[in-house]
């Protein structure tokens, strides 16, 4: 059973089948994407690189605006396309929201992996399109880099694999214990926070709550109090069951970690639920996992030896 009963899964989506690139955010260098995509091919996908994947500006942009959301309303509407994957993140996909065609989204489910700036489409995908979607390696981020992705997890969520759990081998870690279950929800926390007051922010999803996922990069100890505390005077924190924080290497150096952990625990002292660090998602220089969105999970941190978080439903429809 869905964690809701309106969430729609994507097909699932395995070796053979053809994924979309596209770059909806900013430009992307064509030689670290030729990488990317001769690394999928030799894992058995099939690309299909849309035609302004490639290009560069205005400014920092993968293109115009109506360039961007042409490559992302053609990908979804593609029968031929199985899966749609980004080329990176940086900046541009909040520009898109306002245009997006819900109906012909929800006609043509499939899942959209990406992370960082493409956290306001996760959102989108979440509240106007009731997808599960992903916050997953990306073409030039992960598959060009050497031991970027970690293969398992992208095999697991895409595959609809069931039992599947992420403990302490994913780098997850107890900073304040207990057990919890709810939605998974979140991404980047700069593109969540920034999000509240529009109309496409992360909405209550309900009594069942959410379990919060939130990374980023280059975001220093005081960084992160603030946007903590502005989710809880926003209220998006009275929703979450728990919380599972990122891997922190990308934000402060190995000697700073205390530190940023010290500062965490004293923005969310008054908040009741278990919460984790570490898990090695997102903005990553290790194997980068994949974690699907808007499905139900446990976060069991019972005992901080054996910390885990297991996907109680898969993520596609199999």
């Amino acid at each position: 059973m869905s964690a809701y009963e309106n969430v729609i899964k994507p097909r699932a989506v395995r070796a053979g089948a053809t994924l979309g690139i596209v770059s909806p955010a900013s430009a992307a260098k064509p030689e670290l994407v030729a990488m990317g995509v001769e690394a999928l091919e030799r894992l058995g996908y099939r690309t299909k690189v849309f035609p302004h994947a490639l290009a560069r500006g205005p400014l920092y942009y993968a293109g115009r605006l109506e360039d961007r959301l042409q490559d992302l309303h053609t990908a979804f509407a593609d029968d031929d396309v199985d899966a749609i994957l980004c080329t990176r993140g940086g900046w541009g996909s909040a520009e898109l929201l306002p245009f997006l065609d819900r109906e012909l989204i929800r006609a043509h489910p499939k899942a959209f992996l990406g992370y960082s700036d493409h956290t306001s489409l996760h959102l989108w995908l979440r509240n106007e399109a009731n997808l599960v979607s992903f916050q997953a390696p990306m073409v030039a981020a992960d598959f060009a880099r050497e031991g970027g992705v970690d293969l398992e997890s992208w095999r697991h969520a895409l595959s609809g694999q069931e039992g599947w759990t992420l403990g302490a081998e994913a780098g997850l870690r107890v900073l304040r214990p207990g057990v919890a279950e709810g939605e998974l929800s979140g991404g980047c926390i700069a593109i969540y926070a920034e999000a509240i007051g529009t109309p496409y922010g992360a909405r209550a999803v309900g009594a069942r709550g959410r379990i919060l996922f939130l990374e980023d990069i280059g975001t220093k100890p005081y960084q992160w109090d603030r946007m903590l505390l502005h989710l809880r005077y926003a209220g998006l924190l009275d929703s979450a069951h728990g919380i599972v924080f990122g891997d922190m290497t990308q934000c402060v150096a190995a000697a700073e970690v205390e530190f940023l952990e010290r500062a965490i625990l004293h923005s969310l002292r008054e908040f009741k639920g278990p919460i984790a660090i570490g898990l090695r998602c997102g903005h990553v220089s290790a194997p980068n996992i994949t974690l699907p969105l808007n499905v139900r999970v446990r976060l069991d941190l019972s005992n901080a030896d054996k910390p885990q978080m297991q996907f109680l439903e898969t993520a596609v429809a199999v």
